[in-house]
């Protein structure tokens, strides 16, 4: 096992190298410029989230699949994911994932309208779409769609299913004493009643659940961040000339290099908020809408609220922490995290736990329906197996040690990301085409052209 974990520690240096960094980044920049910066319309985008096209096709309202994307993206990395970047890349990892947001916008508006274009439906009326979908019927490359479809099916076990069951399991343990097997046991139960029901079940549930947890949790960093008031403005310079020149963080962070503050801070921000991985995408061909470019600005909201806003908010809460209390540990993202939210009097504690349980769920929820439409994608007949492997892993997650785990999840990201770029960046004639239809000629409330 020693062996097998690093392999796949070097397997994940190789791909969150220069290469991957280069790609992923060149593509957000690409594309935020040839789609002359879609983030000048996020208002427009988060006031087309609120509405609904109740005549459209799909199968979920246009909020339903913005919050099924957020259950997935929301989770582990927003928390301990952005304090893990800063415990092994300085506070500098904290712009790099900031920025991997902000451009990131333009990809996950692409990837939406892709979804979209290119979406079919079953013969029992179901929506289907993602970027496998974009890869055979826009480029004809059915072998790179079937890698994509793998690679996610693999993933969704990693990101979406054992790591998020065994944070939930150790953060019951270390704060209440509960046994691993009998949290375990009640996420399969509580997940199996949410996920045994399809997409709509899913929806309804992210619905209701995303919203709250949010504004909970960034009332809750605006309260640190108040607490640590005098440290703020010190905190963003401190984040700002890391990024570039990692040493100036000193104390524990010296021997940091700006590879390493730029890898770790893009790798958490993907692992946050998934742009360019090709994952959200996939909830996004389901949305009842009239046009593509109506739910890929809906789309693209979802990566301001995830790491524009809620990644930003920790990362000003760990950092301006770490000035403020220069003694504590840099060991790992947990211990920052615990440390930055035990300021917050009598209710810092449970808020963190509150925080991480529900963004967890909910990345369960997620990431089930990812997997299991891409194993459809591969053969229809794997859908009802692979929701009970699905269901049955999570209490194997709940129960074992994960750094395996992690280095694979991390592997899977990076060889998801790959192929979804490739489609993004040999289709974006297509996407301007789309945008130019539908967004530069105003005209969002015309329906799709068959």
């Amino acid at each position: 096992m020693d062996q097998i974990n690093q392999i796949l520690t070097d397997l994940s240096s190789l791909l969150w190298g220069w290469p991957m960094i280069i790609l992923l980044l060149g593509t957000h920049l690409f594309l935020t410029i040839r789609l002359r910066f879609p983030q000048r319309h996020l208002w427009t985008a988060i006031r087309l989230s609120f509405r609904k096209d109740k005549d459209a096709s799909g199968d979920v309202s246009q909020f339903g699949a913005l919050a099924t994307a957020l259950a997935a993206t929301i989770g582990t990395g927003n928390i301990i994911g952005v304090a893990t970047a800063v415990a092994l890349g300085g506070p500098g990892a904290v712009l790099w994932c900031w920025l991997t947001g902000l451009f990131g916008i333009s990809t996950k508006y692409a990837e939406g309208l892709l979804a979209v274009k290119y979406r079919v439906k079953t013969e029992g009326g179901r929506t289907l779409g993602g970027p496998m979908y974009a890869l055979e019927r826009g480029l004809g490359w059915k072998w790179l769609a079937v890698l994509f479809a793998l690679f996610t099916a693999i993933a969704s076990f990693g990101i979406g299913n054992t790591v998020q069951a065994n944070a939930i399991a150790t953060l019951t343990y270390e704060t209440y004493n509960i046994s691993p097997y009998i949290t375990g046991t009640l996420i399969m139960l509580l997940a199996g009643a949410v996920v045994l029901g399809g997409i709509k079940s899913i929806a309804r549930v992210c619905t209701m659940l995303v919203p709250f947890m949010a504004v909970f949790y960034i009332i809750g960093c605006i309260v640190i961040l108040f607490i640590n008031g005098s440290y703020v403005w010190p905190a963003i310079k401190l984040i700002c000339e890391a990024a570039f020149n990692p040493e100036a963080a000193g104390g524990g962070f010296v021997g940091s290099t700006v590879m390493m503050a730029a890898r770790f801070g893009i790798a958490r921000g993907l692992f946050s908020n998934e742009s360019g991985m090709g994952s959200a995408p996939i909830v996004a061909s389901a949305a009842q809408t009239r046009n593509p470019v109506r739910q890929a600005l809906v789309s693209s909201s979802g990566t301001f609220w995830d790491t524009v806003v809620i990644c930003a908010l920790t990362g000003l809460v760990i950092v301006s922490s770490i000035i403020a209390y220069p003694d504590i540990s840099y060991e790992n993202g947990a211990t920052l995290t615990k440390m930055a939210f035990s300021k917050i009097p009598y209710i810092g504690a449970p808020l963190l736990t509150f925080g991480l349980l529900t963004f967890a769920f909910s990345t369960i929820l997620g990431w089930e329906l990812y997997g299991e439409r891409a194993v459809e994608y591969l053969d229809s007949r794997l859908r009802r197996p692979y929701r009970i492997l699905y269901i049955l892993i999570l209490f194997v997650g709940a129960v074992m040690n994960l750094g395996i785990v992690w280095n694979l999840a991390d592997c899977m990201n990076a060889l998801m990301a790959i192929p979804n770029l490739i489609s993004l960046l040999f289709l974006s004639g297509v996407i301007v085409h789309e945008t130019r239809q539908y967004l530069w000629k105003d005209q969002l409330d015309k329906d799709m052209e068959i």
